[in-house]
């Protein structure tokens, strides 16, 4: 087999989705169709590799090329994703596309590489970050032997949330969603998104993504944008409005998460990233569902730099900032948020 590495095109578009659609790693974040969102939302420029011998594809690499006041130029797969990395059928195709990465980075003259790989198999071989776990959740049995695979307290809570008369429903209006998820955010110290990103985002995986949302007497206080992928349920994009947070909403939406994707066949909740704090209160809520833990491998390739990165608002360098956001009022926050945030994806 003679592999040859080269920069993806459009007309591989197709033969790409299709070698990540039958990867047993491929995500929702290494189709073209995030690619494009990525792109014609934040204006990164693609960047990806593939493997291919004889016309067939071998491994295929999303990549962005990013600059950043903060991180400087640099390459990464994949922007505002929690899963990246490469995809390969083999050895060969690894070392190969490993090869071509470095070559790239060279010719970019980027700072560093980063890689957000699920997978200890998708790694090729650079400094590991071990800052990021997931939690998964087998979703298999009736309803009730689903629900007893939840620890008794977290149970608990879930049947305070229906008792409370919440339920649920696709939503066909965004404005619920942008008001509760932005307003978190602000909460948290986070820019805010273009509200284009969630539009392009449900555009572009129309019949795979929803928002989900929770109603207390038909009001919505919880939100959640979902991804469902090769018989995975994704969560995303979420929040809950803290007035109603007595009543559970949160431990209501993945509940119905589970039961409704237990109706249609899909086979496991991936509650997606977390830091890896146990202190951390996102870390925590993920650790009280009976759910396995995972680091996430993410590795970096130093390039011109010389010391691994961490442009994140977990980062104590960045605190004095994120409490000065926090207390900005939120039409600031909407206002400057979509210019920010592309300085931190």
């Amino acid at each position: 087999m003679s592999l040859r590495v080269r920069p993806a095109l459009p007309d591989d578009d197709a033969a790409w989705n299709s070698f990540v659609d039958s990867h047993p790693h491929g995500t929702p974040f290494h189709l073209t169709a995030w690619r494009d969102c990525i792109r014609e939302t934040f204006g990164y420029q693609p960047r990806g590799l593939l493997v291919e011998d004889a016309g067939r594809i071998h491994g295929v690499l999303p990549l962005f090329l990013v600059v950043s006041p903060l991180s400087g130029r640099v390459l990464l797969s994949s922007p505002f994703a929690v899963y990246g990395g490469a995809l390969v059928s083999g050895e060969e195709a690894r070392l190969a596309l490993k090869e071509g990465l470095e070559n790239l980075a060279r010719a970019e003259k980027v700072q560093y590489v980063e890689l957000r790989n699920a997978w200890d198999s998708q790694c090729l071989g650079y400094e590991r970050v071990r800052r990021y776990v997931t939690f998964t959740h087998e979703i298999a049995g009736t309803e009730e032997e689903l629900l007893y695979t939840i620890p008794k307290k977290t149970r608990n809570l879930i049947r305070k949330a229906v008792k409370c008369g919440l339920a649920s429903r696709h939503a066909s209006d965004l404005e619920p969603f942008f008001r509760i998820y932005f307003t978190n955010l602000r909460r948290l110290g986070t820019p805010a998104f273009p509200r284009d990103h969630f539009r392009r985002i449900l555009k572009a995986f129309a019949g795979s993504v929803y928002v989900l949302e929770v109603l207390h007497e038909n009001r919505p206080v919880a939100v959640m944008l979902t991804f469902e992928y090769k018989g995975a349920i994704m969560p995303y994009y979420g929040a809950s409005d803290r007035e109603f947070n007595h009543l559970a909403p949160n431990n209501f939406l993945y509940w119905d998460l589970m039961r409704s994707g237990l109706e249609r066949g899909l086979r496991v909740l991936d509650f997606g990233r977390s830091k890896n704090i146990p202190e951390d209160g996102v870390f925590f809520f993920k650790s009280q569902w009976g759910s396995q833990m995972r680091e996430l491998p993410y590795e970096i390739l130093l390039v011109r730099r010389r010391t691994l990165p961490h442009i994140s608002p977990a980062n104590p360098r960045f605190s004095p900032f994120l409490a000065v956001w926090k207390r900005l009022p939120l039409w600031v926050t909407n206002r400057l948020g979509p210019l920010l945030v592309k300085w931190v994806p």
